[in-house]
């Protein structure tokens, strides 16, 4: 039974990891970056693993991005990002094994729109926010979903429901200031994948079969716990058929007073002379 269940819930655990999707992590978590900033990519313990690499994809070509194909492991430190050689696909590999890629936006330009590098939850509140280099205030900022203008907010940030339908390419502009490169919001179903009728029905027998091997456990300690009280019984008044003239407990009790007279056996012993309808022995002192 035990082990029908484990069985159950790892299939169900192997499921829904195969349908969790892998990504690199960038550090910090938004796709657009001004020119000369820092960035962090690492693939370290994507789906358990160590020995991950960072590829990168940079105006078509592919390489690691690391200097070194030796040093080429582990996080990806980028040092005053420049748009030209740090602007593109950036994913994870170790040997056959690729992750989904990411993208990083490096631009020259005064104004970046700060947005997730992952694909985001439908159903989740996402903030987008629009940054310039040098900071202003109360100017009113313009928000762009594939080139059609959505909100105009006065503090500069966004915050969306989103649902499949929101996704695609967002910008933002400040007027009198500039306008942020584009970066494409990918929206997710769900996260958590059904699994499948026949893995359901699975779990369902397993629990069912559980239950009637818990209800068979208990009857059946309840029928040895009758039995023990009714051998007990029979050895106190036996047969069944029969009076027994005291209870066990005033038999005790009888003998424990005629003792200071009389050495005698133990009360049991007195039992069978009971059980079978015989007087008591004689109890004179020595």
């Amino acid at each position: 039974m035990t082990m029908l269940l484990l069985l159950v819930a790892q299939v169900d655990f192997n499921y829904s990891q195969k349908a969790d999707a892998s990504f690199p992590r960038v550090v910090p978590n938004k796709q657009q970056h001004f020119e000369y900033e820092s960035i962090v990519v690492s693939c370290e313990r994507l789906e358990g693993l160590t020995g991950w690499r960072v590829m990168r994809k940079i105006k078509g070509v592919i390489k690691t991005c690391s200097s070194t194909w030796s040093t080429s492991t582990g996080p990806c430190t980028i040092n005053n990002a420049f748009p030209a050689i740090d602007s593109g696909e950036y994913w994870c590999e170790m040997g056959v094994k690729t992750s989904n890629t990411v993208n990083i936006t490096v631009t020259a330009g005064s104004v970046i729109l700060e947005s997730p590098v992952l694909p985001v939850m439908e159903g989740e509140a996402v903030t987008l926010s629009c940054r310039q280099k040098q900071t202003f205030t109360n100017l009113t900022t313009q928000f762009f979903k594939d080139g059609h203008l959505m909100v105009k907010s006065s503090t500069g940030i966004m915050t969306i429901n989103v649902s499949k339908s929101f996704e695609g390419l967002y910008k933002c502009r400040i007027p009198g200031v500039g306008e942020s490169p584009e970066s494409w919001l990918a929206v997710r179903a769900d996260s958590t994948p059904q699994p499948s009728p026949q893995l359901s029905l699975l779990f369902y027998v397993g629990i069912a079969v559980f239950l009637v091997a818990l209800l068979l456990l208990v009857g059946l300690l309840h029928y040895r716990k009758h039995q023990t009280i009714t051998r007990a019984s029979s050895l106190v008044c036996s047969p069944p058929s029969s009076m027994c003239l005291f209870s066990y407990s005033q038999a005790s009790l009888m003998f424990s007073m005629a003792s200071s007279f009389s050495h005698l056996p133990p009360p049991l012993s007195v039992l069978p002379f009971l059980s079978k309808g015989q007087s008591t022995p004689s109890l004179t002192p020595r």
